[in-house]
């Protein structure tokens, strides 16, 4: 794997990049796979950072969740991965709904994206994040794995149609587990294919097990946008 680096083109690894989304300029993060090449089309993952890691440097984001588990094992993950960093610690991931929006349009524009097999994830933060812009770009994402999250049980019938895979600590004393109980129940309810996995004894940090124990990259290509009989 290559070192992080600023590039684009046929660079591998993790590639420091920015883009302008109104009158704000943005740095992002973009993993592509040392077997990346743009003749076949790629399954693409969005994640969504926590409170910890939010910022304007650009970095932060790979350093906690998916970025450390493709730093260890990234056979696991044959996925073009995109990092947005969230910039204020207090605001909603969907507050940058747009930033994320555009940030995928460009890594269409620079990469082999295959368009029905992108997929979203997110710790914390990003969990309620991986929610809330689930629920608003449900034709969008093949599937979803919100992690230690919470989200809006009015937004489950959205998520009807995108199998969803939750993950959470069962002592987790910063987002209680009931917050990823109550959508995945709100989501089953209104017809669609969600489930958790909990942790007994867990606390907030449910994105080791979650991103590095439980095979969720081969979970996210059992599933393509518009297939039928996609496994759950």
């Amino acid at each position: 794997m290559s070192a992080l680096a600023a590039g684009a083109g046929q660079t591998k690894g993790f590639l420091l990049k920015s883009i302008a989304v109104g009158s704000d300029t943005h740095k992002y993060v973009v993993y592509v796979p040392e077997a990346y090449n743009g003749r076949t089309k790629w399954p693409t993952i969005i994640f969504l950072n926590g409170y910890g890691e939010c910022g304007k440097d650009g970095l932060k984001q790979i350093s906690v969740g998916l970025g450390p588990a493709i730093m260890s094992n990234s056979q696991e993950w044959p996925f073009i991965v995109i990092f947005p960093q969230k910039p204020e610690f207090n605001e909603n991931w969907e507050r940058y709904d747009d930033m994320v929006m555009a940030i995928l349009q460009q890594t269409r524009k620079e990469y082999s994206v295959d368009p029905s097999r992108v997929y979203l994830t997110g710790l914390s933060q990003g969990g309620h994040g991986t929610w809330a812009i689930g629920a608003k770009h449900p034709d969008l994402f093949a599937a979803i794995a919100p992690v230690c999250g919470w989200g809006d049980e009015t937004t489950a019938q959205a998520l009807r149609s995108v199998p969803v895979w939750a993950f959470h600590g069962e002592a987790d004393p910063v987002v209680n587990i009931e917050g990823s109980r109550k959508m995945v129940d709100a989501v089953n309810a209104a017809g669609g294919n969600a489930k958790l996995t909990s942790y007994p004894g867990v606390e907030h940090n449910s994105w080791d097990k979650a991103y590095r124990e439980e095979k969720l990259g081969s979970w996210f290509l059992q599933h393509v946008k518009g297939a039928q009989g996609s496994k759950g």
